[in-house]
């Protein structure tokens, strides 16, 4: 036992000495690499301090009007602002990879629904990367709207499924569940749209839609 345990204590001070050698014998490069390592981390936060956090504030503060206009339900406006403010196209040019850029894609894509310009919803809208519980479904139920505007009942009702998925939301969730089950009825999918109207009635007792689900059921369950 102790010719083991001497044996063990000889292979680690090998192993300790060796890397003493190797330290020694490369001390300027691992200072150098430990320098580098210091630069790009001090430069990353200095880049998020000093330009990143400021570009932020400024797209956002700048995007206030354009929000304006777009709850006054000027979309135009909101779209391409004024000779004073810039409208959330121009954020978006103006501001890329920030928050509020990204945001205003949102706005973008729905202001251009509002207008009948639906390949740019369609486009902006796709672009959007919402995190939230409220925009992302939001989105993409719109894309949803935007299929149906353009014919596609099919692919509506895949962006209606899809966004009824996406969050445990009680707002969202039966609108999405709802206009999928009517899509489905567009192109005679009676099973698909039964459980989309069967999954309202189950789930969500409290949504605007649940007052009358039992008439689409009795819709679907007659066309089957």
């Amino acid at each position: 036992m102790e010719k083991q345990i001497e044996e063990k204590n000889t292979e680690m001070g090998s192993v300790i000495t060796r890397s003493e050698e190797f330290i020694q014998k490369n001390q300027k490069t691992l200072i150098i690499i430990v320098a580098a390592i210091l630069v790009v981390i001090l430069a990353i936060f200095g880049l998020r301090k000093w330009v990143f956090q400021p570009r932020e504030v400024r797209a956002a503060e700048e995007m206030f009007a354009a929000e304006q206009w777009f709850d006054q339900g000027d979309f135009e406006k909101a779209l391409n602002g004024d000779d004073t403010y810039r409208g959330f196209l121009s954020i978006i040019d103006n501001y890329g990879c920030t928050k509020a850029a990204n945001l205003a894609k949102y706005y973008a894509g729905v202001a251009n629904l509002r207008l009948g310009n639906y390949a740019e919803a369609s486009k902006w809208l796709k672009k959007y990367h919402g995190k939230d519980t409220f925009t992302r479904p939001l989105a993409e139920m719109m894309l949803g709207d935007v299929c149906m505007e353009q014919g596609n009942a099919k692919e509506a009702a895949t962006h209606y499924r899809q966004a009824a998925k996406m969050e445990n939301n009680y707002i969202t969730a039966p609108t999405a569940l709802f206009k999928a089950g009517m899509a489905y009825l567009m192109i005679e999918n009676n099973t698909a749209a039964l459980d989309c109207f069967q999954q309202v009635k189950d789930n969500y007792p409290e949504s605007t839609e649940w007052s009358e689900i039992d008439r689409y059921i009795a819709l679907a369950e007659a066309c089957k």
